[in-house]
């Protein structure tokens, strides 16, 4: 497939820039982000309060005006994760790295402890905050919202993305 199968959403200076994975086939169908029923990423934004209401993965342009925006790791759709190789997740975490460097969030949220360990080459990391930056940006490992990861149910997730919204005042 020529191109990217979905657009990234972003604009400079975000609070948070959160980055999948990879589009499922149903997401790069429909052309937006997390738009596969059962995925658990808009209720969470807006559970953790990261925006005003859940929105629809047909309005996730609408991100920009909350200072948040989405990205992938992978370009590839497929219809799992899994099916993504070494090359791809590396190749991926290099380009990631000039995006974040070229648009500048204040945070960078990878969405799958799978992925950025063999991504980035971090085989023992965990989640939470990482001690190394990519592109300049505090970077955060998050769960991934998929309904097929479950290891974190919607509460789980809301709270841990609520952490990633920069402090008041």
């Amino acid at each position: 497939m020529p191109g990217k199968p979905l657009r990234d959403v972003v604009a400079p200076g975000l609070d948070v820039l959160f980055c999948g994975i990879n589009p499922s086939l149903t997401s790069a169908e429909r052309g937006h982000h997390f738009a596969r029923p059962g995925n658990r990423f808009w209720p969470a934004l807006h559970r953790a309060g990261l925006t005003p209401r859940q929105l629809a993965p047909e309005e996730d342009a609408e991100l920009l005006r909350y200072g948040l925006g989405v990205t992938n790791v992978v370009d590839r759709p497929t219809r799992t994760a899994a099916e993504l190789s070494t090359q791809e997740l590396r190749a991926g975490a290099a380009a990631l790295a000039g995006l974040v460097a070229r648009y500048r969030p204040r945070v960078l949220a990878v969405l799958g402890i799978t992925a950025w360990r063999v991504g980035f080459d971090r085989p023992r990391a965990v989640t939470g905050l990482q001690p190394e930056r990519v592109g300049g940006a505090a970077t955060w490992v998050v769960p991934n919202p998929s309904g097929l990861n479950a290891h974190h149910q919607l509460p789980d997730l809301a709270r841990i993305y609520g952490q990633l919204r920069p402090p008041a005042g």
